[in-house]
């Protein structure tokens, strides 16, 4: 299955476009841009690789930092409040805190996100709060 994801890396550059092959677990993924170039992406490179609905998103949309009652993604998950070391603060919810991996899956907390999923270096992470 083909994904559309954003690689967010620590120094605050950018790739956008498909990859199939992302996985906690894998220490690097490929990118294939609207360029048809493909890039090796090595997951520590990276503060974040969101998973999302459009690669060009809506930068006016602002997040809503509560659930809607009736979202069936609550049923099973928990809350988090995660801090990055840049500055940038993001609610969602887990399936499991603490994360006994360096790498771990969230979605966001509002479910009209752009973002599908996150997958997150816990290596950029100032604080995580659940």
């Amino acid at each position: 299955m083909q994904n559309l994801v954003v690689a967010h890396f620590h120094d605050g550059h950018l790739v956008k476009g498909l990859s199939m092959d992302v996985g906690p677990d894998r220490p690097v993924c490929h990118v294939r841009m609207d360029s048809d170039d493909t890039v090796a992406v090595a997951l520590a490179d990276l503060k974040a690789l969101f998973f999302v609905h459009d690669l060009d998103g809506n930068p006016d949309f602002v997040e809503s930092d509560q659930p809607v009652e009736d979202d069936m993604r609550l049923h099973g998950t928990k809350r988090i409040t995660v801090h990055f070391k840049d500055g940038e603060r993001m609610v969602g919810l887990t399936h499991r805190v603490p994360h006994p991996t360096p790498f771990f899956f969230m979605m966001p907390i509002d479910n009209r996100s752009n973002n599908i999923r996150m997958l997150v270096n816990s290596d950029a992470l100032v604080d995580t709060a659940a």
